[in-house]
């Protein structure tokens, strides 16, 4: 496994357990069977990235050698490049990530993700195959526009893997904390917003690292009553609908 998943998995498991010490909503009785289902979802949809993961090396690779993409064309300096190549890289998720709300086509694979009553750190991992298919390939080539390297990308996704299970995960954190991170990270009382059922707040904050691009472009969203959301999209959301298998034929459905 590489470095980001290593780091995925660490991530996970630690906040799976504060979720059932520490939890902000209660947890239900069926937290384990939940996580199952999400984690088999996942893992569909990790085989396709798998499958998709040398193609992604060989765009960073290509770049290198090619000298293509802007951050080669203004030659940054070492520790500079590195950076400036992981904030646009969270710039062109914040457009893709409202591209799949705004774009009819790409909701019906999103939703997936979105139709999960109950959120916590394993609905990060809950995504329809097809959206990694398509993610991935756009990834690479946002790496030839950006001529971001392996360094790079492999910063951006651990760091990553990192802020999104924490926040879609059930925990509870003092406002304080959350605040100060909210300066910088997208914190789960953002992303609790965004999984609401009013179409409003699920379309908001649409961040996945920065919290910078919502209120850059004005989507970002708060509510002081985090307790009373409702999560999920108002349909699809019964017993029936969360197995696994009438999850990746949720797409072809009206």
């Amino acid at each position: 496994m590489t470095i980001d998943l290593w780091i995925g998995l660490l991530v996970l498991m630690v906040l799976f357990a504060l979720e059932g010490l520490i939890p902000f909503y209660a947890p239900g009785p069926g937290r384990l069977a939940h996580a199952g289902r999400n984690l088999t979802l996942a893992l569909a949809s990790g085989v396709v990235g798998a499958l998709l993961a040398p193609l992604v090396v060989l765009a960073t690779e290509v770049a290198r050698q090619q000298g293509w993409g802007l951050l080669h064309s203004i030659a940054w300096p070492g520790p500079a490049g590195l950076i400036v190549g992981v904030l646009l890289f969270d710039l062109w998720m914040y457009w893709w990530h409202r591209a799949n709300h705004e774009i009819r086509l790409l909701w019906r694979l999103h939703r997936v993700h979105h139709t999960d009553p109950h959120m916590d750190s394993t609905t990060a991992l809950r995504f329809h195959p097809g959206e990694i298919l398509l993610s991935t390939l756009l990834n690479c080539l946002v790496i030839l526009a950006l001529g971001l390297g392996l360094e790079g990308l492999i910063l951006y996704q651990s760091s990553m893997i990192a802020v999104i299970l924490f926040h879609h995960s059930n925990l509870r954190l003092p406002a304080r904390i959350d605040r100060l991170l909210r300066l910088v990270i997208v914190p789960p009382s953002m992303h609790r917003v965004h999984h609401s059922q009013i179409p409003t707040e699920t379309n908001s904050n649409y961040g996945t690292l920065l919290s910078l691009w919502d209120r850059l472009f004005g989507t970002f969203r708060l509510r002081e009553d985090l307790a009373q959301i409702r999560f999920g999209i108002g349909r699809y959301g019964e017993p029936e609908w969360q197995r696994p298998r009438r999850l990746l034929m949720l797409p072809f459905r009206e």
